[in-house]
């Protein structure tokens, strides 16, 4: 295993330049295997303004806490910086965002200081081609306060099919929370907090060239507005598989389910009832 260790975060966009040149410059064949390296943040203080500007968008309260989700957003500059500067075999604008976990251990202070760290997880096959982790840790001092599990989609040809989930049998009951107007900008204003740049949620014109319609939403916004808008424990588990896009501008219910401990989530079209996002958030 590689490890790189930084002082600091490195910043989002310093990777684009090699994002941009992968698009002019295809790759050359390289065996579909992960680097094996970990990327760590040794003493990682949160800039509280910048706390402040997510929680604002996303719907936390700026309580002096950090919500276990910003930590796996901060690390996506972390995996920028993985896929640009080592041997990645896929092509980074095209990826497909599968799922998300997050695991908050305990509530995390604003002005601790952490250690972030992230590295590849397992490449396994999908009806669709392949997917893969990245595994996300962040510890006060030898203590592991939150762990995240990222899960994208390389588009390939494939005769493998992905493994099914046949242990959860639950058919929640769901009961409409509230609905969202999600608007037109979203994806612009959130992309400035969270240094996601993607040019599917900026606007229609480049969303198009990506084959989508309008712009959509990041799904790890969605994933953060889920949480926010619950009366979340101090020990959890968040597990959020992204369904459909969420085209913007869109109007959307929200909906829970409640069970020993599991609360179910779903988002979905407020027209068609197509679901956009569904997970559950389990008390530990």
């Amino acid at each position: 295993m590689n490890i790189r260790h930084f002082a600091q975060l490195p910043k989002p966009y310093l990777a684009y330049p090699d994002i941009v040149k992968g698009l002019i410059f295809k790759k050359k064949f390289i065996e579909k295997k992960l680097p094996e390296v970990e990327y760590i943040v040794d003493a990682l203080r949160v800039d509280l303004k910048h706390l402040k500007a997510y929680n604002n968008i996303c719907g936390f309260k700026n309580n002096g806490y950090i919500p276990a989700i910003y930590l796996a957003v901060l690390s996506q500059s972390l995996q920028m910086h993985m896929m640009t500067k080592e041997a990645f075999p896929f092509a980074i604008l095209g990826l497909v965002h599968l799922q998300n976990q997050v695991t908050q251990l305990r509530k995390i202070g604003a002005n601790e200081t952490l250690t972030l760290s992230c590295k590849f997880g397992d490449l396994r096959p999908h009806d669709k081609g392949l997917q893969f982790d990245f595994i996300t840790t962040a510890r006060v001092g030898k203590d592991v306060v939150m762990e995240g599990l990222t899960t994208y989609l390389s588009r390939q040809k494939t005769t493998e099919k992905s493994e099914k989930n046949l242990n959860d049998e639950r058919q929640p009951v769901f009961t409409l929370v509230e609905e969202w107007k999600i608007s037109e900008n979203l994806g612009r204003s959130y992309a400035l907090v969270s240094g996601d740049f993607n040019l599917i949620h900026l606007h229609a014109l480049t969303a198009k060239t990506f084959g989508f319609k309008q712009a959509i939403a990041h799904g790890m916004w969605s994933n953060a507005k889920v949480l926010s808008s619950l009366n979340l424990p101090e020990k959890y588990q968040a597990d959020i598989v992204f369904k459909l896009p969420i085209y913007l501008p869109s109007t959307v219910d929200f909906l829970t389910a409640q069970e020993k401990g599991i609360t179910d989530i779903l988002i979905r079209n407020s027209k068609n009832q197509k679901p956009h996002v569904m997970g559950t958030i389990k008390e530990l």
